[in-house]
């Protein structure tokens, strides 16, 4: 069985290695901008699993 939070995480990273490649310049900008947008995927994807776990299936 595969972990759906490690799929989510290794899935933040390839889009925010390559957000982060493509719209910065510098790489000090480029490492801050990835690692921010990779918090931002994982909090944002835990905060609505947390919202959506009252509703039924």
């Amino acid at each position: 069985m595969q972990s759906h939070l490690l799929l989510l995480a290794i899935f933040a990273f390839f889009v925010s290695l390559v957000f982060a490649l493509l719209t910065k310049d510098e790489a000090r900008e480029q490492i801050r901008f990835g690692g921010m947008l990779f918090a931002g995927f994982i909090v944002a994807a835990i905060v609505l699993g947390w919202l959506m776990y009252p509703f039924p299936l």
